[in-house]
């Protein structure tokens, strides 16, 4: 069977990035470092013995931070979704993501200090999303697209609403 493992792009600040978002996840640890070496460091032009590659693991999922320089950056085009069960989960989670230069978004997205995307959801409000009665689902996504961080509570009134 096949692994896929994200990887994702750093100008030169992937074991930072690794130790920050292990340090937000209970189930998480780091992995091992590579470093550049003399080949390595001459073909993309970084530093030799500065640090390559940092693997960690978040919740069982491994990811590859690179340090590859500044010729690419994260957009939204791919995030993180992290479904959180409560409000106290999405409180914590919006306000370590977002600390020191992380930028709220819409709907629940946020970018962190890094620039990389996330998603914060509920389950409970993607099975509002999904209901049957398409009324409760048009509510339920009127309530989220007026809202930054996720409000539970006023997705639960809107659904429950008439």
């Amino acid at each position: 069977m096949h692994t896929i493992t994200p990887c994702l792009w750093f100008d030169d600040q992937a074991e930072e990035a690794a130790k920050f978002y292990v340090s937000i996840f209970k189930h998480s640890k780091m992995g091992h470092i590579t470093r550049y070496g003399a080949a390595g460091a001459k073909a993309a032009g970084r530093p030799e013995g500065s640090v390559m590659t940092v693997t960690f693991e978040i919740e069982g999922q491994e990811y590859v931070a690179l340090n590859g320089g500044p010729v690419f950056t994260f957009t939204e085009a791919v995030s993180f979704m992290v479904k959180c069960r409560t409000q106290k989960e999405i409180d914590d989670l919006w306000e370590v993501l977002t600390r020191n230069g992380g930028q709220p978004g819409p709907c629940g997205w946020l970018k962190d200090k890094y620039g990389l995307s996330w998603q914060i959801v509920s389950p409970e409000w993607e099975a509002m999303l999904r209901d049957k009665d398409p009324q409760k689902s048009e509510r339920v996504m009127t309530a989220i697209l007026q809202m930054t961080k996720p409000d539970l509570a006023a997705i639960k009134r809107a659904y429950a609403s008439q």
